[in-house]
């Protein structure tokens, strides 16, 4: 891998850099694999489905700054392996989910609490969020970029959980909602660099120019959406770059101009992560260098916005919510594990739970930002009877006794495939397909033919 001389050259000041070594290992050309598992679906996790060819395992290790994190000793084919369409892990980048300590440090995950991932796509860090928030807390996973925001929901949906709500807004809509978060995530659009070893293209679209385009672009973003952090909210800030106009300049400028207080995080010597201080006012930040972590390129900060803390959640809103019927919920409860624990929901005729204690919160949210999915999607209820959504199927709130049929990998895949599936079962009707007790989707099985009702733009299309 060539590096340009300019990319070089700006690196020389930033902490940590260590030239010989930094390009020493992108030499080596060797890239890492990493997943995270659903702490909701971990009982289906089996490390012997990862099978880099006949008779060769690949081993786990765990990683250090994350619960749920491992590295794989080789990468398998993903595509594969039916837990990873059914949500049981996420394939995700060891540096970044150090998020989950710095939340943790910053702020207490156990009480209830409003949370805007504001760059989501296509899903890293609202699953991870989603993880480590208590189930009393509200997660909106945001994307500014509209062809981006289906990848974004299709993974929360993977993730199963009810109490996610995807919006698709420019980080000023959500002014109109002042101070409603505890905490926010800006995971900023960057110039890159980091991601170098995965994607060597990126080498040659690189430049100063756009590193300090991306540095006006995330202070733009940062001052955006500063508003609607609570008094005493927190503001986690992080880049995939290793360019100090994005990272320890924007530090310097959160606290100058926006007058936010740094907040350091403690870490293990052993990590290999390095502490940095921004030059003006040495705010703390944190970066990863491949040639010092089992990681990418990374760079993050937490911050704390002035005042008291608000022990007010949020005004009451009104509420405009169309409602499902007693009949119809009457209909849609017994799919549900905890029905009294939802509200529900009719939205261009589909039904739709959220939690119970989201319900001002969804209201707020509706009124004033675009809303791609909310909750998990139940179905239709026609002529008294549920035709059942995918989302239901692999949400974590389905009731466990709904009719399953156990299959096994090769016919899963031949599901995932949507192609024709034959299973042996005495029972006619709706049945959910498993496999290793893991929900995969629908099959409605009738006296002469099975049909798979897997959604068409999420089959697999490789063979």
């Amino acid at each position: 891998m060539q590096f340009p001389a300019s990319f070089i050259q700006s690196l020389q000041t930033a902490p940590g850099f260590d030239e010989p070594a930094f390009v020493a290992i992108h030499q080596l050309q060797q890239q890492l694999t990493s997943i995270r598992i659903n702490p909701c679906k971990k009982a289906a996790f089996q490390t012997d489905n990862f099978v880099n060819e006949p008779g060769v395992l690949i081993t786990t290790e765990k990683i250090p700054w994350s619960t749920n994190g491992l590295y794989l000793s080789r990468r398998p084919s993903f595509t594969i392996d039916p837990l990873f369409h059914a949500g049981v892990y996420y394939v995700q980048e060891a540096s970044s989910m150090f998020l989950e300590e710095v939340i943790k440090q910053c702020i207490d995950v156990l009480q209830p609490l409003k949370v805007l991932d504001l760059c989501a796509a296509p899903g890293g860090k609202s699953t991870l969020l989603q993880s480590i928030i208590s189930n009393k807390s509200l997660l909106v996973s945001n994307e500014v970029i509209k062809p981006r925001v289906n990848i974004l929901t299709e993974n929360i949906t993977k993730w199963g959980a009810a109490n996610v709500i995807v919006t698709n807004n420019d980080p000023k809509d959500f002014q109109r909602l002042p101070g409603f978060f505890d905490v926010i995530v800006v995971d900023a659009p960057c110039s890159g660099s980091g991601l170098f070893r995965k994607d060597e293209t990126a080498v040659t679209e690189w430049s100063q120019q756009n590193v300090l385009l991306c540095s006006q672009r995330q202070q733009r973003i940062a001052a955006d959406i500063l508003p609607v952090l609570k008094d005493g909210g927190i503001l986690i800030y992080a880049t995939c770059s290793y360019s100090e106009n994005e990272n320890e300049m924007i530090a310097d400028w959160m606290v100058t101009e926006l007058k936010l207080e740094s907040l350091p995080v403690k870490i293990d010597s052993s990590w290999g992560i390095i502490e940095t201080q921004s030059p003006g006012c040495k705010a703390f930040g944190y970066r990863f260098y491949p040639d010092k972590v089992k990681g990418e390129g990374f760079f993050i900060a937490a911050f704390k916005k002035a005042g008291a803390a608000d022990t007010e959640n949020s005004k009451p809103y009104s509420n405009k919510l169309e409602k499902l019927t007693k009949k119809e919920i009457s209909v849609t409860a017994p799919w549900l594990s905890n029905p009294a624990d939802f509200i529900y929901i009719k939205q261009h005729e589909e039904a739709i739970a959220v939690p119970l204690y989201l319900e001002n919160d969804l209201a707020a949210i509706q009124k004033n930002l675009y809303i791609k999915k909310a909750g998990v999607k139940l179905g239709q209820v026609v002529r008294d009877e549920l035709i059942p959504d995918h989302q239901l199927a692999i949400s974590n709130i389905i009731n466990t006794a709904i009719h399953s049929v156990a299959v096994d990998k090769e016919t899963a895949l031949q599901y995932l495939r949507k192609q024709e599936v034959n299973i042996a079962s005495a029972k006619k009707g709706w049945a959910l397909l498993t496999y290793l007790q893991q929900p995969l989707g629908w099959v409605k099985i009738l006296p002469n033919r099975i049909n798979n009702y897997y959604p068409k733009e999420w089959r697999i299309l490789n063979k």
